[in-house]
């Protein structure tokens, strides 16, 4: 019998993880981009995917920068995705050598809804689960549906019980 909470399936990710990471998709991104391998943009999902698109951005030396805010969760609740603030209009176009980069995809829906709005983008994240794979086009790492990834900006220090009873 499982008596663990759904939360407790937890992947814990540090800062140190997240920047390799965040390196190891640039890697995957370097030279694919339709201008002779080039991206013309990075555009982070605010607020999860801003760290791995400045250090892809930065790893890839793509200076032009800019964000597209959805919000999708509220605290680990799922909500239908709403964009709150959109990238610059005439930097995007149709999103053609555009990177698109975020934490994560879970169910795919923000993806979904940034798709809809830039239909040639390239969209990458850090992470990847089963529902949301078809809306991402590189990814570096996949876990299970029922994993919630616990990122280092989300976190503090503190104690927590044992696995299994007390000490």
């Amino acid at each position: 019998m499982n008596d663990r909470l759904p939360h407790e399936k937890g992947f814990h990710v540090s800062w140190d993880q997240i920047h390799r990471d965040a390196r190891a998709l640039a890697w995957r991104l370097d030279g694919k981009g339709p201008d002779g391998g080039g991206w013309r943009a990075v555009v982070g999902i605010a607020r999860g995917g801003l760290v791995p698109a400045m250090i892809v951005s930065r790893e890839l030396d793509i200076r032009v920068v800019d964000t597209i805010s959805v919000k999708s969760y509220d605290h680990q609740e799922q909500r239908p995705a709403v964009v709150t603030k959109s990238p610059q209009a005439d930097l995007m176009g149709d999103g053609t050598g555009i990177l698109v980069v975020d934490d994560l995809v879970d169910s795919g829906k923000t993806l979904e809804l940034v798709r809809r709005l830039y239909p040639q983008a390239h969209f990458a994240t850090v992470y990847a689960k089963p529902a949301g794979r078809p809306q991402v086009d590189t990814f570096v790492t996949e876990v299970s549906q029922d994993t919630w990834i616990f990122f280092p900006w989300d976190m503090a220090l503190q104690y927590v019980q044992p696995f299994r009873g007390r000490d």
